[in-house]
């Protein structure tokens, strides 16, 4: 069991690098990749204990790209000696989350939550502010019934407290993966909400512009359109990974080392970082 998509404290995840990693052994995973989002914070600590306990560690990162109408994630995954232009990157990447973050606690106001955000940081242990974060506080704050909720009526792409954050161009964010030695995966494809006439020409588009592989197996997706993503994915000769996209216990639908439909991410999509 393995998993290739994976969040911590380094950006909106809950554990710390190495508790993540201590859990994935106490689970009986043989590998784990890294990927905050816009973060390569947690990279070497998360190495070193995955050194301690015998997993294979993948590092990674989670970049979003310039899309509309969904939201476009990629994975950059297994990189070798990081490039400066990619530590650069990530690091404009945070910066445009922290403002992005501000600008929605202003916006919170309107609604009677009126909690200083350097505060509101502080509390969280002075990480990465992720929506998730954010959503959690509405609840504490009975302005949302769930997460879910709070992203439904609120936070999600095209809802009224939704600010942008600055993405990457597919070619740019590309660059900088691959300028560190590593492989670009499109995350979750399903959350790109497009028909799929249209997944199949942009797997083609993929395809010819560098993307290495598609993130075919997703906790939130059903089984029978993950195994039709990975059928799609192998036929443009794509690599296929699977992952969790665990971010803690606090979101008890993502499992570490699980997928769709509660799976075991099996280890033989380990051979899509074969080079």
């Amino acid at each position: 069991m393995i998993d290739l998509h994976t969040h911590s404290t380094a950006s909106d995840g809950v554990l710390s690098p190495t508790e993540l990693i201590e859990k994935a052994a106490s689970e009986g995973l043989s590998a784990i990749a890294l990927t905050d989002h816009d973060s390569l914070d947690g990279l070497d600590e998360a190495s070193r204990a995955a050194l301690r306990l015998g997993l294979r560690f993948v590092p990674g990162i989670e970049i979003e790209i310039v899309f509309g109408p969904g939201e476009f994630h990629l994975l950059g995954l297994d990189f070798g000696a990081i490039d400066t232009k990619l530590v650069a990157a990530a690091r404009e990447l945070a910066d445009s989350r922290d403002s992005r973050n501000r600008a929605v606690f202003d916006n919170l106001k309107e609604l009677g939550l009126d909690v200083p955000y350097d505060d509101f940081k502080a509390e969280i242990g002075g990480g990465m502010v992720g929506r998730p974060h954010i959503a959690d506080l509405m609840v504490r704050k009975r302005l949302a019934r769930s997460k879910q909720d709070a992203f439904n009526r609120y936070l999600a792409k095209g809802r009224s407290m939704y600010i942008q954050k600055a993405c990457l161009p597919l070619d740019e964010a590309m660059d900088v993966i691959k300028g560190s030695g590593g492989l670009a995966v499109v995350a979750h494809p399903l959350s790109l909400f497009v028909s799929w006439s249209r997944m199949r020409l942009l797997m083609g588009e993929w395809k010819e512009r560098g993307v290495d592989g598609i993130e075919a197996w997703h906790p939130t997706a059903r089984v029978v359109d993950c195994e039709r993503l990975e059928a799609m994915a192998r036929e443009f000769g794509l690599r296929v990974t699977g992952g969790s996209d665990y971010h803690g216990p606090n979101r008890p639908e993502r499992r570490l080392g699980r997928s769709a439909g509660a799976r075991p991410i099996d280890d033989r999509y380990l051979a899509a970082l074969d080079r």
